[in-house]
């Protein structure tokens, strides 16, 4: 499957990461797409006005700085990411995995009720439209190894990197 929006677009937006910008786009529902330049998947040129100050792109610009900043990573601009009923049932268990935690594809697709189905749910995965808010970063091999990231391995690298510096607890030092 292509990575065809399929609902109307009411905007797009860019937006400035350390790891490189991010193309936003919204439909009215919610936060449609996130996308680095030069992403795997990426659905190229958008049919949409540019619209930064756009509710939604807006949110996910204000969460993702805090996010980098180190001020969290829960996320809660409406999302609205189009694909097959699988595929939305895959990023909805992803958007449930936690900052700190890993999950294997194999795991994941047990969660979802469809065991023995790691290689559908591994492609679900790689076509997630929603780049770090849908985090589709925390997936690693069944063996830990960190596997492909349609945002580029190095950006995987740093976000888990950026994620489990946040979950170490404090060190506490006796008086």
């Amino acid at each position: 499957m292509s990575n065809r929006l399929t609902a109307p677009l009411v905007a797009q937006g860019r937006i400035a990461t350390p790891l490189g910008p991010l193309t936003a786009a919204a439909t009215e529902r919610g936060l449609a797409g996130l996308w680095f330049d030069g992403q795997k998947h990426h659905p190229g040129e958008l049919d949409a006005p540019r619209d930064d100050a756009q509710p939604f792109i807006a949110q996910a610009r204000r969460e993702l700085a805090a996010y980098f900043a180190g001020g969290g990573a829960r996320f809660t601009v409406p999302l609205d990411p189009q694909g097959t009923p699988f595929q939305r049932l895959v990023w909805r268990a992803l958007s449930a995995l936690r900052a700190g935690h890993h999950e294997s594809y194999g795991e994941l697709a047990a969660r979802i009720g469809h065991a023995g189905a790691a290689r559908a749910v591994g492609a679900a995965v790689g076509r997630n439209p929603i780049s770090i808010v849908v985090p589709c970063h925390r997936v690693l091999g069944a063996d830990g190894s960190l596997t492909g990231y349609a945002g580029g391995l190095e950006r995987k690298v740093a976000l888990l990197d950026l994620e489990s510096r946040r979950a170490r607890p404090a060190v506490q030092v006796a008086a």
